[in-house]
């Protein structure tokens, strides 16, 4: 299949991971139609996007979108989904539990007969938080998870999951070209310094000397890919021919506890900041770490980027805002 030129539409395209991916997109000369409703994301992502001759920008929640009017396309990415665990923050999905419900359910069954309709590619992200609280490590595609459906976590963890399966039921069903992408702790510029997730906390602590909190005693563990891996990894899913059905996880499998990535941040902001200790919040989980075997064999995907060398540019970029 020639993949040139084409129309490809970005659901949650004003995201961090999505607003990345249109850039790249535009930069190989696809046409890209974003598609956001900006409940958790920033329109400053794609600030520089929408003067760009190939890009439109649709604003609008895709729970309520009519699928036979929205323009042609090629490609489907469904990024949409708030995707923060902290409690804490006002953009994570435990402040929008109904609405993570929902756009992984009713918003994936109206993007899937977007794409039914097109006879366009699909790719669902999904996320490692399917995994729970898992009691295998490296997490591979063929396990199932540890998932407390009805815990605090289960309203992003479960979604997903429905996500999952509904994409898979059209596969079968209606032979629709999709396929499952499960991806891990993913960081770098244009995440939001608010959303409440683990590098931004700790880079926004450390560099204004705040306390930097870890839940916990911090011995559980994360393994975190820079953006610019993720979008490859994300493209070859999407544009190689051999991915249809397929579920595959990325990310990176360097794995850190939070304690370690705290001290980390710390030295290479030069910080004060002292250590802070909180409590573990319910289901969290103990390890994370991907079995990326699969994603070598089928798409030849490394992550390339160093923890460290990722790390010095994000952290350019908080203190650039």
């Amino acid at each position: 299949m020639d993949n040139s030129n084409k129309t490809i539409l970005v659901a949650g395209g004003a995201g961090f991971i999505g607003s990345h991916l249109c850039e790249f997109l535009l930069e190989n000369a696809h046409k890209v139609i974003c598609l956001d409703n900006f409940l958790t994301s920033e329109k400053d992502n794609i600030e520089k996007l929408k003067n760009h001759e190939n890009f439109t920008l649709i604003e609008k929640d895709i729970i309520k979108l009519d699928v036979d009017k929205l323009p042609e396309f090629d490609f489907l990415f469904h990024l949409a989904s708030p995707a923060s665990p902290n409690a804490k923050s006002e953009r994570s999905y435990m402040a929008f539990p109904i609405e993570t419900l929902l756009v992984n359910s009713l918003g994936t069954h109206k993007l899937l007969e977007a794409s039914k309709l097109r006879n366009a590619k699909f790719l669902y992200a999904s996320t490692s938080e399917v995994y729970g609280d898992p009691t295998v490590s490296p997490q591979s595609e063929d396990y199932f998870g540890n998932v407390n459906p009805n815990g605090v976590r289960a309203v992003y963890d479960e979604a997903k999951r429905f996500g999952e399966a509904i994409t898979s039921a059209y596969v079968r069903k209606f032979d629709l070209d999709g396929r499952i992408v499960r991806i891990f702790n993913t960081y770098g510029p244009n995440m939001r310094p608010d959303d409440g997730r683990v590098i931004s906390n700790f880079i926004m602590q450390a560099i204004h000397n705040l306390p930097m909190t870890i839940y916990g005693e911090g011995k559980q563990t994360r393994s975190f890919c820079y953006i610019t891996d993720m979008i490859n990894g994300l493209k070859s899913a999407m544009f190689s021919d051999n991915t249809k059905g397929e579920v595959i996880n990325l990310g990176n499998p360097d794995e850190r506890s939070i304690k370690e990535i705290a001290q980390l941040i710390k030295k290479m902001t030069n910080s004060t900041s002292i250590i802070k200790n909180e409590d573990l919040p319910k289901d969290d989980p103990k390890e994370r770490k991907p079995d990326i075997t699969k994603a070598g064999d089928i798409l030849g995907w490394n992550p390339k980027v160093p923890l460290e060398e990722g790390l010095i540019k994000t952290i350019e970029y908080f203190k650039s805002i």
